[in-house]
C-alpha cells in the first residue's frame, strides 16, 4: 500500500502521473516494482521511468531528474547536517556554536577551510570547491551518492563524479541505501581505510562474526539504516568529533532494551557501563587504524628532490613527504573514559593553555550519574599552531594549482598558514611551531561476540586490568584502601583468635 501511495504520488516532468500514463501502455504498476536482494523488501525499479532514459552528461541535471518526482526531498536534504556540515551545538560554559566538519579543526588533516574541493569528495552535493558553494539550490544535491546499487558511483573533488562515471546506468538502478553507500565515506574518511574511527572499516561489508556481529554476512548481515533509522533524510547519529550533544543519537537499547542479559548482576553494570565496553574488547581487527600523526616531520624529500612515501608493516604509511609520519596499529585495546554523552571542542579562536591540546574532550566522572565508562579511540599527533597567539593554525593544505600557498604543492608552512588564517577570517602573527594534541573517538561498531566480550577479570584485577587508568571510584578487585584493609585484617585476625581461644575452652574444661 505505501508503494503504491509512493507511485501515484510521483510527477515526471510533463506533469503526466507516470501510473496513469504508463498503464495506457500496458505496464502494470507491478513493474515498478522489484525485490532488494538482500533484505526482501520491495523498491520501485527506476529503469522503467522515461525521465531516467536519457543519456545524462551533468551531475546536476541528474540531481534536476531525481527531484522531478521525488517532491520534497530537497528541503529535507538541505537542513540535514550531511549537507550543510553545520549544526547548532551547545558547549558546557561557552554557549551555542554553528559547529560542524566545516569549520570544526581535527588532527588528521585539520580542517577544510581553504581545502574544500579536496575534502568534499565525501559531500553528498556537487560544486562544494570554497565558501561561496550555494547551500540553497536543490540541484546541487548528489541524490546517488546515497542510493547507487552499481558500486561504479566515484565522487573527486569538489563532489563530482570522476570522470568515466556512467550517469545513466547509475540513475536506471537506484535502491535503499546499503552499507557500502555510507561507507564511501565514512569507512574511507581521513584519506584511507579505517583512518579515523577504527571502527568503520571496509572490510565490514563482508566480515565475519568476529569482526562485527551485526554486520556479519555470516549472521544478521545489518545495514547501516538498520539501526541509523532515518526519517526525511533526517539520519540520527553524530560524531563527537564534530558534535557536542547528547541528541539524536543511536544506542544499543533501542533493540536490546536496558536488561539485556538474563541476570540482574550483569543488568546493573549497564547503569554505568556502556555496553560498547564489554562487547568491543579490541577494534581495528580487519585492517589497521592511525594512531599517531605527526605534521611537523613533513616536507622531507630524497636526494633528487622527490617525495618520499616510506611503507610501514600494514602496506600503509609510516612516512609521507606530504603529511610527515604515522603510526597504525591493529587489534587495539581501547582506552576508557567517564562519558556522559556530551563534549567539548577546541575552536580556532580558543586559547591554548596547555599541551597536549585536548581537540575535542570528553565530558564525564564518576560524580556525574549520567556518566557510563565508555571504550574510546585516542587519536594523537603534533601539529602546526600560533606560537605568539597560541591558537591552533588552520593551514592551507591543497590547490590545484602550485604557486598558491597549499602546503601540499609549496611545502611552505608559513604561507599556507598565511593563507589558511585569512581564508577562516582568524589572525596570524607570523610566527608557528608545533605541539602535541589528541582526539577521541567513542567507538560504537565491530561488535564482537558474546563468548568474545569483556569478562569479570579483565576489570577487577589489581594486575593491569582494561579500567586501571579509569581514576575516581573504588573498584572491587583493582583498588585498595588503608581503613577498609585494616578493618578487614583486624576482623580476621578476630576471628582467628575467638575460634583459638574458643578451642582453648573447651579443651580446658573437657579436661
Amino acid at each position: 500500500f505505501i508503494i503504491f501511495i509512493f507511485l501515484v504520488s510521483m510527477t515526471p516532468p510533463q506533469g503526466d502521473d507516470v501510473i496513469n500514463k504508463q498503464g495506457k501502455e500496458g505496464i502494470k504498476l507491478v513493474d515498478y516494482v522489484m525485490k532488494d536482494n538482500r533484505k526482501d523488501l520491495k523498491i520501485v525499479d527506476h529503469s522503467k521511468f522515461d525521465v531516467l532514459q536519457k543519456q545524462f552528461s551533468d551531475a546536476h541535471e541528474l540531481t534536476a531528474a531525481c527531484l522531478s518526482c521525488h517532491n520534497g526531498r530537497a528541503t529535507e536534504i538541505m537542513t540535514s547536517s550531511h549537507y550543510k556540515w553545520l549544526r547548532n551545538e551547545e558547549f558546557a560554559g561557552k554557549g551555542v556554536f554553528s559547529l560542524g566538519k566545516m569549520n570544526v579543526l581535527n588532527n588528521f588533516c585539520i580542517g577544510i577551510g581553504g581545502s574544500e574541493a579536496a575534502c568534499t569528495e565525501c559531500h553528498i552535493g556537487y560544486g562544494y570547491e570554497d565558501k561561496e558553494f550555494d547551500f540553497n539550490e536543490p540541484n546541487n544535491i548528489d541524490c546517488v551518492v546515497c542510493h547507487d546499487q552499481t558500486g561504479t558511483y566515484k565522487k573527486g573533488k569538489g563532489g563530482y563524479p570522476i570522470i568515466g562515471v556512467d550517469l545513466s546506468y547509475v540513475a536506471k538502478n537506484i535502491g535503499l541505501p546499503q552499507r557500502e553507500n555510507c561507507g564511501v565515506c565514512h569507512y574511507l574518511g581521513g584519506g584511507g581505510n579505517n583512518v579515523k574511527h577504527g571502527d568503520l572499516d571496509i572490510a565490514m561489508n563482508d566480515c565475519s562474526r568476529d569482526v562485527d556481529v551485526h554486520m556479519t554476512t555470516e549472521g544478521e548481515n545489518m545495514s547501516c539504516v538498520e539501526c541509523h533509522k532515518t526519517e526525511n533524510h533526517d539520519i540520527p547519529g553524530q560524531l563527537y568529533a564534530v558534535s557536542s550533544t547528547n541528541e539524536d543519537r543511536v544506542t544499543c537499547t533501542q533493540c536490546h532494551t536496558n536488561t539485556p542479559h538474563a541476570g540482574d548482576n550483569l543488568n546493573n553494570h549497564i547503569k554505568r557501563i556502556a555496553c560498547q565496553t564489554c562487547h568491543i574488547p579490541i577494534y581495528a581487527k580487519a585492517n589497521p587504524t592511525k594512531m599517531y600523526w605527526d605534521w611537523s616531520t613533513a616536507g622531507r624529500f630524497d636526494e633528487e628532490g622527490k617525495k618520499i612515501s616510506e611503507p610501514d608493516a600494514y602496506g600503509g604509511h609510516k612516512y609521507f613527504s606530504i603529511k610527515g609520519t604515522f603510526v597504525y596499529q591493529k587489534d587495539v585495546e581501547p582506552e576508557y573514559y567517564w562519558f556522559n554523552g556530551t563534549a567539548n571542542h577546541m575552536l580556532t579562536q580558543d586559547k591554548i593553555e596547555s599541551a597536549p591540546v585536548q581537540i575535542n574532550s570528553l565530558n564525564g566522572s564518576y560524580s556525574d550519574k549520567t556518566s557510563k565508562i565508555w571504550p574510546v579511540k585516542v587519536h594523537r599527533g603534533r601539529q602546526i599552531y600560533d606560537s605568539v597567539n597560541m591558537t591552533l593554525i588552520q593551514p592551507k593544505l591543497w590547490d590545484k594549482l602550485k604557486g598558491q600557498g597549499a602546503y601540499w604543492t609549496d611545502f611552505d608552512w608559513d604561507k599556507a598558514s598565511e593563507k589558511g588564517m585569512e581564508y577562516t577570517g582568524y589572525p596570524y602573527s607570523g610566527h608557528y611551531d608545533f605541539i602535541s594534541t589528541e582526539m577521541y573517538w567513542p567507538l560504537n561498531h565491530q561488535v564482537s561476540p558474546a563468548d568474545k566480550s569483556l569478562t569479570c577479570i579483565d576489570c577487577h584485577t589489581r594486575d593491569n586490568g582494561r579500567l586501571a587508568d579509569v581514576g575516581d571510584f573504588y573498584l572491587l578487585g583493582r583498588d585498595t584502601n588503608a581503613s577498609v584493609e585494616f578493618i578487614g585484617f583486624g576482623l580476621a585476625i578476630a576471628s582467628l583468635l575467638g575460634v583459638f581461644v574458643h578451642a582453648l575452652i573447651r579443651i580446658f574444661y573437657k579436661k
